[in-house]
This record gives C-alpha cells, sequence and structure tokens, in this order.
C-alpha cells in the first residue's frame, strides 16, 4: 500500500501548526505502519531543503507535480491541485473567507483553492468542530464527508523548572487576527511588576498598526517584542511565565493555548471561535474585542494565585487529553474508509 502526503509545509526553522501538524502526521503515521509504503510529497521549491530530514526506512522523497502516484493521497493543508485515485484533505481554518485578515487578492486565491480542494476530495479532516461547521457553510460540503480529528500536543518532559516570575505570554506571529493591540491595552491595568512577553515574528497581516500599541503604551518599558525565538527559548519562556494570554480573533484550532496549559500556565483565551472546544473549562475565556474583560481577567490571575493553580490543574489535565498518537490513529482510520 502506497501512500502520499504533501510534505511541503513540513519544512523550516518555525513551523506554524500546519506545519507540526504535517511533520506529526507524516512521521507518526511511518512509524505507527511499518508495512506500509510512504511518499513524502513536496513542490519543488521545497525539494532540496527537505534533504536535510531523515527519513523513516518506509518514506521516500517524491516532487509533487500533477497527481502523486499512489494509493491514497492525503493533502495536509487544504490544497489539492490534482487528486489521486483516493484523496483526504485536512482542513485547518477558514478565516481567510470570514475576516479581514488578509489582501483580497490572497483571499481570493485562497478560497479558490479551499473551494478546489473540498471538490477534488473524498473525505474531507477538519481539526474542529468549528472548522467542521465553516467547511459546511462556506464551502458547500455534506457533513457526511467531513471527520474531525483535533491536533496534538506533546506533554514537555518533567525536569527541574525555573521559579515563575510575573509574566504574562503570547505566543504566535504577530498579525491583526491575534489581536495583539487589545492585549496590550488590558496589559496595561495590570498590577506594577507585571511583564507582557510577546513571542512571534512580526511578518504577519496588520503587524505594523498591532505593534503600535506597544509603541504607544505608558508600559512599553515592561511589555518585551521578542520576534521569532527558537525552540528552546520558547521552552523556557513557558516554562519561566504564569499567564498565557491568547486572545485571538479567530482560530481553527488554537493549538498554543494546549501548549500553554501543558507547560502549566494559566490560560486566558477568547469564546468565540474553535478556542473554547479546545480550550474546554480550563481557561478563562474572553471576548477578544473587549478589552476592559481581557483586563479584568489579567489582574484577577495576578492577584489571586488559587485561581492560576486551579486553572493550572486542569489545563494540564485537559492538555493530556490531546496526543498526537491519537490523531494519527484516527486519521488511518479515514484512509481505511477509503480502502486504504
Amino acid at each position: 500500500m502506497k501512500i502520499a502526503l504533501d510534505a511541503t509545509y513540513s519544512l523550516g526553522k518555525n513551523l506554524s501548526g500546519v506545519g507540526v501538524y504535517s511533520r506529526e502526521m507524516m512521521f507518526g503515521l511511518a512509524q505507527a505502519h511499518p508495512d506500509s509504503r510512504f511518499l513524502f510529497y513536496y513542490r519543488t521549491h521545497r525539494l532540496l531543503a527537505s534533504l536535510r530530514d531523515s527519513l523513516p526506512p518506509n518514506a521516500s522523497r517524491r516532487i509533487l507535480r500533477g497527481a502523486p502516484c499512489a494509493d491514497l493521497f492525503h493533502a495536509l493543508n487544504q490544497r489539492v491541485e490534482a487528486p489521486a485515485r483516493r484523496t483526504v484533505v485536512t482542513f485547518h481554518d477558514l478565516f481567510v473567507m470570514t475576516g479581514d485578515y488578509s489582501s483580497p487578492e490572497f483571499r481570493a486565491r485562497f478560497t479558490a483553492q479551499a473551494r478546489q480542494a473540498a471538490e477534488r476530495s473524498d473525505l474531507m479532516i477538519a481539526v474542529s468542530h468549528f472548522t467542521a461547521s465553516q467547511i459546511e457553510a462556506l464551502l458547500h460540503v455534506e457533513r457526511s464527508r467531513i471527520r474531525v480529528i483535533p491536533h496534538g500536543v506533546r506533554m514537555p518532559v518533567p525536569g527541574i523548572s525555573p521559579e515563575r516570575e510575573n509574566i504574562v505570554l503570547f505566543v504566535g506571529a504577530i498579525q491583526r487576527r491575534k489581536n495583539v493591540a487589545r492585549l496590550v491595552r488590558a496589559f496595561e491595568t495590570m498590577p506594577a511588576g507585571w511583564r507582557l512577553v510577546l513571542a512571534g515574528a512580526a511578518d504577519g497581516w496588520g503587524a505594523a498598526e498591532e505593534l503600535s500599541a506597544v509603541e504607544m503604551s505608558p508600559r512599553q518599558s515592561d511589555i518585551d517584542v521578542r520576534g521569532y525565538v527558537t525552540t528552546a527559548e520558547l521552552e523556557s519562556l513557558y516554562a519561566r511565565a504564569r499567564i498565557f494570554a491568547f486572545a485571538s480573533l479567530d482560530e481553527g484550532f488554537g493549538m498554543p493555548v494546549l501548549e500553554a496549559m501543558a507547560h502549566q500556565l494559566a490560560v486566558v483565551t477568547s469564546r468565540r471561535s474553535a478556542l473554547p472546544e479546545v480550550a474546554g473549562n480550563a481557561a478563562v475565556l474572553v471576548d477578544p474585542e473587549n478589552t476592559e474583560e481581557l483586563g479584568e481577567a489579567l489582574r484577577t490571575l495576578a492577584m489571586d494565585e488559587d485561581a492560576r493553580a486551579s486553572l493550572v490543574r486542569r489545563g494540564s489535565a485537559r492538555a493530556a487529553e490531546f496526543g498526537w498518537k491519537d490523531a494519527v490513529r484516527k486519521t488511518w482510520g479515514v484512509y481505511q474508509e477509503l480502502g486504504a
């Protein structure tokens, strides 16, 4: 049995959620099914970079040009130029179609690709029930063709942790959708002695506008704009922070929320899109467009150690419910539905 996977998005030092998902699926499936043959397909401009990766013994590289030569093709990021005999596509989000988070040109291109991927696939995987509902409504897909398989999270290896500090941490690319400007204004109402750390590349749509809130903030000296951070630097931030704030306006899943919970931070996040579904009862949920509500949540957690401890306990348990091995197992089940 030959199974092709679009590996294009699995490369790079600063992997997005899609990149993390791609690697977990590629290597997880190959490990779990050693008797199957996996073909990792890369678009031409990424093939050379892929040579740095050591592949599993039952996997090999191919150039993604036309229809993959395999029994089944899994497009890992909602893009199918040419379907195989049987095709599965994963949809991570459709926020580009519903909000002012990109240029009109990109929105038109994204929408065309999403519709094409839905039309050319036998089954679709949505990473949340929220995303599944968007696939139905925006792409006019029958619910019977959609399977919901959430992302996973890797729990950190137990070890000696540094002392927690009065840090509110945000992780993600700086862009309009991530709502950083309101987070900055909410942080300004927190007690003295607290710092806000923004960890993520400032290269998203509307980043300059979001960061202008930092430049104008009366607490600018308490705000640390880190930009891109390495994995080791991010682990250090997770280990030292007390509160994680992720008041995003729209998420198809929200992997940073689970990562923060896994690292035992008290989480404040939005009660819209897929975030309540991911957070469950293990986070403080706020209206992301209500700066005062966000500020109140942050102030409460800053001053209430017991409330933080309760969220940490619930968050750790919540994160443990989302495993990549479970996602791999369920994805293989989708393949089997199509006779793979």
